[in-house]
């Protein structure tokens, strides 16, 4: 797949809200995931996919309820896309609120090998 089709797949999927899916579908072992600080119990950086699936179930476990989410279509350039996700969630303990974060991912070998986001 070419850098556009599996930005536009990723985009698919997590439009669906199911980013399970996405880890299965379009990313490498060895991936790495990127948050903006450490932060919430996560580490800045986890590295590869089965501990990106442990990070995701966390993430899950903090959520009382996902009331909407947002995925701006992939803008492209070269190896490398971006998406805007913004989520209205109920997050146990805080209440709710609108989460809004840029997305970077970075493509190899037809797989994501890494994905950053900004808030």
């Amino acid at each position: 797949m070419t850098t556009q089709e599996i930005a536009d797949r990723l985009v698919e999927i997590c439009r669906s809200g199911d980013f399970e899916k996405a880890y299965h579908e379009l990313f490498a072992d060895d991936a790495v995931s990127i948050e903006p600080e450490a932060m919430g119990g996560f580490e800045k950086e986890t590295k590869g996919l089965d501990n990106m699936f442990k990070k995701a179930e966390q993430f899950g476990q903090m959520v009382e309820a996902i009331h909407s989410v947002e995925v701006s279509d992939a803008t492209v350039a070269g190896n490398s896309f971006v998406t805007k996700l913004a989520m209205d969630a109920t997050m146990k303990g805080r209440g709710r609120s609108t989460m809004t974060e840029l997305c970077v991912y970075k493509v190899k070998d037809g797989k994501i090998i890494s994905e950053e986001f900004f808030m």
